[in-house]
């Protein structure tokens, strides 16, 4: 999650200092302002990345918050598609394999 938390918070921080994007589609050409978007993206990505330093030293609450976090984390990423759809494909299926790692054995570490 570390990582991948880097890496939303470097993605977030690209679309801030580079906020045109323009999409080529059947219709045109289409230019979007995500400004916004990066600004939210850098702050997932930090909260996420300091969850998975929770992770790292065994905090119960990090499981939890690290499960609903990647959860918005997957959800945000189809806003990414129309600037980068190679990149939020990753990006989701990096959140469905952490957040499957996360519940797999959660009930075989409790007891």
């Amino acid at each position: 999650m570390v990582i991948l938390g880097s890496l939303d918070a470097i993605w977030g921080l690209a679309a801030i200092l580079n906020d045109e994007v323009v999409v080529v589609g059947g219709h045109g050409a289409l230019i979007f302002d995500i400004t916004t978007w990066g600004w939210f993206q850098l702050i997932l990505g930090a909260v996420i990345g300091l969850t998975g330093l929770g992770l790292l030293v065994g905090n119960e609450v990090a499981r939890v918050l690290g499960i609903f976090l990647l959860a918005i984390n997957a959800v945000l990423q189809v806003v990414w598609f129309p600037a980068a759809p190679l990149w939020a494909f990753l990006m989701i299926v990096l959140d469905v394999v952490i957040i499957y790692q996360l519940t797999v054995n959660w009930t075989a570490q409790e007891g």
